[in-house]
C-alpha cells in the first residue's frame, strides 16, 4: 500500500535550479533528444492552447516549448485552426518584457505550424536582430525561419538577408549568421529562385569566411534544384583565388548533386592532385567522389591514378581507396585495373595496400579475383602492409573468400610469419563467419602464444567479437582460455566480450559462462564479461541473476563495468521478472554505489510490460528517502518506458505525486504526458501542485484545457491575479465546481487551504439566491469539518440570505458592503 504523506514544503532555490535545468533539457531544447518526437493528440493540444492565456509567463513558455516538440506535419493533422495559435504564439513572441526564452519558444512553435504562420517571419527575424537577446540559443528560432520559408518562398530574401547582417554578431561572433547560411541548405526545392543569391554569399569576399563556406555546404544541401546552377558552383571549385576551405565545399557540393556532376568529375580529381591545397580540404573533395556513386565509374582509372601517385599525401589516397567503395558493380569492369597495382612491385607499398584495401572494400564483386589476393597473402617477399590488406581483403569477400580459409588459417599457424599478418588473417577468418570457425582454435591458440606481442594478441582477441553465433560451438574452448591464468589479463579482457554477441544460440552453455562468473579467482572484469554474456542468453541467463547482484556489490570491479553489467540486466526481458524484488532490495542498499545503483534502476526500463506489476513496489522506492535521489531518479525515468500498461497504475501515480520529493516526483508525473487525458477527480492531483508554474502548465495540458479547468486556475493554484468582480451566474457555476473538487481533495491539504481561501472570496463577490443556500450550506460544512476559519464568512453569507427570505430585503451594494466588512484571508498579512 502507497504511504499518503500530507506535509509539504517550500521548493528550495537549489531545486528550482536543478528543475528548471531538466525542463530546459526536457522542452526547450528538443533538438538535443535522440528520440522520435511525441505525436500529438487533439486533447493535448486544447491544453496547449488553454495554458497559452495563462497570466504565468513561464507557463506559456511550457506550452509553446511542447509545441516546439511536435513534427510540423503531425501537428497538421490534430490543429482545427492553427491560425489562433500563431497569432497567440506572435504575440509572446513580439512582447519585450517576456523572458527571452519564452519568447524563443513562441517562434519555435510558429516554425511547426506551416502557412498559418508564415506572415510572422518578419517578427522572428526581428527577434534575432535583437542585441539585447545575447544569453539565449537561437536555433530553435532559426530553424523555424528556414521551415516558414518552405511553406512561403516570397520571405526567403529575407532569410537570406540575414546572413548579410552583421549587427548579428552580437551572439557569440558569427554564429547566427553561419547558422542561418548553412540552414539555407534546407529550404529545398522553395530555394530554387535564389540559388544566384546563395552562391553570391559563397563569393562575397566582405563576408567571414566561416559564413562563405557554410553557405557553400549549404549549396550541397539542396539537392536536386541545385542542378541548374552546378556550373556556377563548379567555378567556385575552379577559382585558385578563393579560400580552398570553400572550393573544397563547392567540390562536396558538386558531388550531392548526382548526375548533373558527372561533367565535373575530372575537376574534383584536379582538386584532389593540387598539392599546394592543404590535405583537409582535399579529403572532403575525396568525399564528394564518393557521394557521386556510379556516375563516377567512367573515371575510376583517373581515381586509380590517384591510388598509384606516390606523390600525393597517403591520407587522401586512402580517402579515394574508400570512394570507390560506394561504386558497387559498376566499378567490376575496372577491379583488374585495381589488381594491376596491388600485383605491380614497382609502386611503393601504400600505393599497392590501397588497391588491396579498395578490394576488400568492393566486396564480393571482387570475388572472381580471390585466388590472385590470395597469392598476395601468401608472398613473403611483398611488404608486410600489403600482405596485411590483402588478408583485410579476403576476409570482406563472403562465400568467393571462405574457399581460402585453410590458407588464412596456414598463415595464422605459421610462426615464422610476421605477428601482424597474422592477427589481420585471424581478423579475417573471424569476418569469413562459419567458414572462418573451425579454426577459431586456431585463433585461440594465437592468443596464448607468449611469443607473440601483447598488443597484436589484444586485437586479434577483440575482433573474437564479431564471431556471432558462428562461434557458439567453441564457447567452451573461449572459457578455458578465459580461465587459464597463464594468459595476460587484458589478452582474455578482450577475448571475454566474444561472449556479449553469442545471442540466445549460446544458452545451451550458460552453465559454463556462469562458472566464470561465480568463479572468485577469475580476474573480476573477466567475470562481469560473462555477466554481460548472460544477460543476452534469456531465459538461460534469467536463472543467473543473483549471481548478476552479487557481483554488483563487488567493490573490485571496474565501476564502468559493473555498470555496463547493470545494463545486460535489462537484457533479459520477461525472463528476470522474478528477480525484480531483490533488484528492488539492491537499490536500497546503501553499501553499493548510489551511480551504479541508478544504472540498475535504469535497466528496469527494458522489462517492459513484464514489470508493470511492480510498478506499486517501484513507487514505494520512489518515496523512500533514506535512498539515494540519483538512484529514484534512475527508477523514476524507467517508469516511462514501460508503456502503456502503466495506465492502470494511474492512481498509484496521481498519489504518489503528491508527495515532497523533489525532482522524483516531477519525473513520475512526466510519465503521464502522452498516455491519455486526466478526468477532473484525477487532475486535482496536479493541481495540488500548480503553485509552481510548470504543474499549472501540466494541468491544463493533462486535462485538455477544459473549461472547469480553466476556471479552477483563475482561482486556485497561485495564477498571477485573481477576479475582483463575478457576476451571478459564473459565481454560482464557481462554487458549484469548487465544492465537487472539494470532495475529490480530501487527501491534498494544499489544494484544500487554497480552495477554503477562495470559497471565502467568490461568496463575498456574489448576490446570492434563496437557491444557492444548498451549496453554501454544504461549504460551510466541509469548511467547519476542516476547522477553516472562512467558514465564518460562509456563515454570515447563509444568515444574510435566511435574513433576505424573512422579509428583510438587502440591495446588491448593501450585500457586497456587508461582506466587504468581513475580512477575507487573503486581505491578511
Amino acid at each position: 500500500m502507497l504511504k499518503t504523506i500530507h506535509k509539504t514544503k517550500p521548493f528550495s532555490p537549489f531545486f528550482i535550479f536543478l528543475f528548471s535545468l531538466f525542463l530546459t533539457l526536457q522542452l526547450a531544447l528538443p533538438w538535443v533528444s535522440a528520440e522520435e518526437p511525441p505525436k500529438p493528440q487533439p486533447w493535448q493540444i486544447d491544453g496547449i492552447v488553454a495554458a497559452l492565456d495563462d497570466g504565468h509567463d513561464e507557463v506559456k513558455g511550457y506550452a509553446l516549448g511542447r509545441l516546439a516538440r511536435y513534427e510540423s506535419q503531425d501537428l497538421q493533422t490534430v490543429v482545427d485552426k492553427p491560425e489562433n495559435i500563431a497569432q497567440k504564439a506572435a504575440n509572446i513572441l513580439r512582447d519585450k518584457t517576456l523572458d527571452v526564452s519564452v519568447r524563443n519558444s513562441a517562434a519555435g512553435a510558429l516554425g511547426n505550424l506551416g502557412e498559418a504562420a508564415t506572415q510572422y517571419i518578419p517578427d522572428i527575424i526581428n527577434f534575432l536582430e535583437d542585441e539585447t537577446l545575447d544569453a539565449y540559443r537561437p536555433s530553435l528560432a532559426i530553424n523555424a525561419l528556414v521551415n516558414l520559408g518552405k511553406a512561403d518562398a516570397q520571405y526567403i530574401p529575407d532569410i537570406i538577408n540575414l546572413v548579410q547582417d552583421e549587427t548579428l554578431d552580437f551572439y557569440h561572433s558569427s554564429y547566427i549568421r553561419r547558422l542561418v547560411a548553412y540552414k539555407l541548405g534546407d529550404l529545398g526545392k522553395a530555394a530554387a529562385p535564389y540559388i544566384p543569391d546563395i552562391i553570391n554569399l559563397v563569393q562575397d569576399e566582405t563576408l567571414d569566411l566561416d559564413i562563405r563556406r557554410s553557405a557553400a555546404m549549404a549549396l550541397g544541401n539542396l539537392g536536386e534544384v541545385g542542378v541548374p546552377y552546378a556550373p556556377d558552383i563548379l567555378k567556385i571549385l575552379q577559382d585558385k583565388t578563393l579560400d580552398a576551405n570553400i572550393r573544397s565545399s563547392a567540390a562536396y557540393a558538386l558531388g550531392n548533386l548526382g548526375k548533373a556532376s558527372a561533367q565535373y568529375i575530372p575537376d574534383i580529381i584536379n582538386f584532389l592532385q593540387d598539392e599546394t591545397i592543404d590535405s583537409d580540404s582535399r579529403r572532403l573533395a575525396a568525399r564528394a567522389l564518393g557521394n557521386l556513386g556510379e556516375v563516377a565509374a567512367p573515371y575510376i582509372p583517373e581515381i586509380l591514378n590517384i591510388l598509384q601517385d606516390e606523390t600525393v599525401d597517403a591520407v587522401i589516397r586512402h580517402v579515394t581507396a574508400d570512394a570507390l567503395e560506394n561504386l558497387g558493380e559498376a566499378a567490376a569492369p575496372y577491379i583488374p585495373e585495381i589488381l594491376n597495382i596491388l600485383q605491380d612491385k614497382t609502386l611503393d607499398s601504400d600505393s599497392r595496400s590501397w588497391a588491396a584495401y579498395a578490394l576488400g572494400n568492393l566486396g564480393e564483386v571482387t570475388a572472381p579475383y580471390a585466388p590472385e589476393i590470395a597469392n598476395i597473402l601468401q608472398d613473403q617477399t611483398v611488404d608486410l602492409g600489403v600482405r596485411r590488406q590483402a588478408a583485410y581483403a579476403l576476409g570482406n569477400l563472403g562465400e568467393a573468400g571462405a574457399v581460402y580459409a585453410p590458407e588464412i588459417a596456414n598463415i595464422l599457424q605459421d610462426q615464422t610469419v610476421d605477428d601482424e599478418i597474422r592477427r589481420q588473417a585471424a581478423m579475417a577468418l573471424v569476418n569469413l563467419g562459419e567458414a572462418g570457425a573451425p579454426y577459431i582454435p586456431d585463433i585461440l591458440n594465437f592468443l596464448q602464444d607468449e611469443s607473440v606481442d601483447d598488443e597484436i594478441r589484444r586485437s586479434a582477441a577483440m575482433a573474437l567479437v564479431n564471431l556471432g553465433e558462428a562461434g557458439v560451438q567453441y564457447i567452451p574452448d573461449i572459457v578455458n582460455l578465459l580461465q587459464d591464468e597463464t594468459v595476460d589479463s587484458d589478452i582474455r579482457r578482450s577475448a571475454v566480450r566474444v561472449l556479449e554477441n553469442i545471442g540466445e544460440a549460446g544458452a545451451v552453455y550458460a552453465p559454463e559462462i556462469a562458472n566464470i562468473l561465480q568463479d572468485e579467482t577469475v580476474d573480476s572484469d573477466i567475470r562481469a564479461w560473462a555477466a554481460i554474456g548472460l544477460g543476452n542468453l534469456g531465459k538461460a541467463g534469467a536463472q543467473y541473476i543473483p549471481d548478476i547482484l552479487n557481483l554488483l556489490q563487488d567493490e573490485t570491479v571496474d565501476p564502468f563495468l559493473r555498470d555496463s553489467v547493470a545494463r545486460a540486466l535489462g537484457n533479459l526481458g520477461k525472463a528476470g521478472v522474478q528477480d525484480i524484488p531483490d533488484i528492488l532490495n539492491l537499490l536500497r542498499d546503501e553499501t553499493v554505489d548510489s551511480f551504479l545503483r541508478g544504472s540498475v534502476a535504469g535497466s528496469l526500463r527494458n522489462l517492459g510490460e513484464a514489470d508493470v506489476q511492480y510498478i506499486p513496489d517501484i513507487l514505494n522506492l520512489l518515496q523512500d528517502e533514506t535512498v539515494d535521489l540519483y538512484v529514484r531518479e534512475s527508477a523514476a525515468i524507467a517508469l516511462g518506458n514501460l508503456g502503456e500498461a502503466v495506465t492502470q497504475y494511474i492512481p498509484e501515480i496521481l498519489h504518489f505525486i503528491q508527495l515532497d520529493l523533489k525532482v522524483v516526483h516531477f519525473l513520475v508525473a512526466n510519465l503521464l504526458l502522452d498516455f491519455r487525458r486526466l478526468d477532473l477527480n484525477e487532475v486535482v492531483y496536479i493541481l495540488n501542485n500548480a503553485d509552481n508554474t510548470y504543474w499549472r502548465f501540466l494541468t491544463y495540458f493533462l486535462s485538455g484545457g477544459t473549461d472547469e479547468v480553466k476556471t479552477l486556475l483563475k482561482w486556485v493554484g497561485s495564477p498571477k491575479s485573481t477576479p475582483t468582480a463575478l457576476n451571478y451566474p459564473e459565481g454560482k457555476k464557481t462554487l458549484e465546481l469548487f465544492l465537487q473538487v472539494w470532495d475529490n481533495a480530501q487527501d491534498l491539504p494544499q489544494l484544500q487551504n487554497d480552495l477554503a481561501e477562495k470559497i471565502a472570496v467568490v461568496t463575498r463577490l456574489v448576490s446570492w439566491q434563496s437557491q444557492d443556500s444548498d451549496v453554501l450550506q454544504r461549504h460551510y460544512n466541509n469548511l467547519k469539518a476542516g476547522n477553516f476559519s472562512q467558514a465564518d464568512t460562509v456563515e454570515s453569507v447563509i444568515q444574510d440570505l435566511r435574513s433576505t427570505k424573512r422579509g428583510v430585503k438587502i440591495s446588491p451594494s448593501d450585500w457586497k458592503s456587508r461582506n466587504q466588512t468581513k475580512q477575507s484571508p487573503l486581505d491578511k498579512d
